[in-house]
């Protein structure tokens, strides 16, 4: 059996681009969204973690009615050269919209569980707070960080609802392996459907025993 590894190398592909945007916009709104007031960081949760309880194929439509090139955005967009629908591209914004909520809950959680007085002894020490954000936040929260980051890519690979609606199954194009198992399921091919499983189902175990290492270290972090 001849196997096209095009599905592996643009699910990778994808998914490492759409987890390095949710990587910064999540920390993004997460770092704003930790230091809100309780009702506005409420009001602000439910908008930014919607993503992840609506259908992923309510969420594909959602980015048709926005990204459809028919659509205003969709049409302003496309005279300038950029196409989300039917393009590989397109599933960078299909699984980065799916992906946020999990980036950004868990980088939320690191960020208020951080200790704001060392944040305080490096203003009294004169630093910036750009500073004190690369060089004292992020690296006490990094294990959360990364844990996110993580859970963010394992995500964007296994997305199929909002992908299959946005940019469709176009083997050699658009094609990733959520896509592709089901199109060779449609067409009877259970012994490729079936290979495609193991690959992602291998990739999915590695990405949570990477969680787990994490979590490991992080309570040990804490114990110590």
């Amino acid at each position: 059996m001849t196997i096209d590894w095009y599905p592996l190398y643009n699910s990778l592909r994808i998914s490492a681009i759409a987890c390095v945007l949710v990587f910064f916009t999540g920390i993004f709104f997460a770092y704003y969204a930790a230091k809100l007031p309780r009702a506005v960081k409420g009001i602000l949760d439910v908008i930014l973690t919607l993503p992840m309880v609506l259908p992923p194929t309510v969420c594909g439509y959602f980015l048709l009615l926005i990204f459809g090139v028919k659509r205003p955005v969709g049409a302003f967009l496309l005279q300038h050269g950029i196409k989300f629908v039917m393009t590989w591209y397109g599933g960078v914004l299909a699984a980065a919209v799916v992906a946020f909520p999990l980036m950004y809950r868990t980088a939320r959680g690191a960020f208020e569980s951080f200790d704001r007085n060392l944040a305080y002894a490096g203003q009294t020490l004169g630093l910036s707070n750009t500073y004190i954000f690369w060089r004292i936040r992020m690296p006490a929260c990094r294990q959360g960080i990364l844990a996110g980051t993580v859970l963010a890519f394992a995500r964007a690979l296994g997305e199929y609802g909002a992908t299959s609606m946005l940019i469709g199954y176009t083997p050699g194009r658009t094609a990733t392996i959520s896509t592709t198992v089901y199109q060779l399921w449609r067409t009877d091919d259970e012994r490729g459907a079936m290979f495609w499983v193991m690959v992602n189902l291998a990739i999915s175990t590695v990405v949570l025993l990477t969680v787990n290492l994490l979590e490991t270290r992080q309570k040990k972090a804490v114990k110590a």
